[in-house]
């Protein structure tokens, strides 16, 4: 925890907390991701920017739409990403072991994959939609930090 100076001159704890991440162990990747996105949504929710004077000139009329827009995909659109795999009707192959002859060891049954046809189609549309949703990710972090210099009130 860091001390921050209020206007009063008074010290005052600060400290960060993530809302969009659930108890346990996340990546640092992830972890800063939620951490720059939190930054903002504290910015937007508790600092009340919209009383600033965005309309001065056009440097702030367009950092202030961009931070508007991020703030939004971050609350609405993101959220709302949904992967194939979370279909509660796709049929799941069970996991299966069968003893090895001779040995103490077991081996992973591998499923019909015509019987699970669905669900071997879900994985491969999720692979995909993980890898555009990490480069979308990774296009509004940098969009953020553009606009970094306009985050204070």
């Amino acid at each position: 925890m860091s001390k921050a100076s209020n206007q009063m001159g008074k010290a005052q704890a600060t400290a960060l907390t993530i809302r969009t991440l659930k108890k346990g162990w996340h990546d640092k990747d992830e972890i800063l991701l939620h951490a720059a996105f939190q930054l903002l949504v504290d910015f937007m929710e508790k600092e009340h920017p919209e009383r600033i004077g965005w309309n001065a000139n056009k440097i702030h009329r367009d950092a202030w739409r961009e931070i508007k827009s991020l703030y939004k995909w971050w609350k609405k659109t993101r959220p709302a990403r949904r992967s194939p795999l979370d279909n509660k009707r796709l049929l799941k192959p069970p996991i299966k072991f069968k003893k090895i002859p001779g040995s103490e060891l077991s081996q992973l049954v591998q499923p019909d994959r015509k019987k699970y046809a669905a669900y071997y189609r879900a994985m491969k549309k999720d692979g995909r939609l993980e890898k555009q949703w990490y480069e979308e990710d990774q296009r509004n972090l940098h969009r953020l930090i553009e606009v970094r210099g306009f985050l204070w009130t």
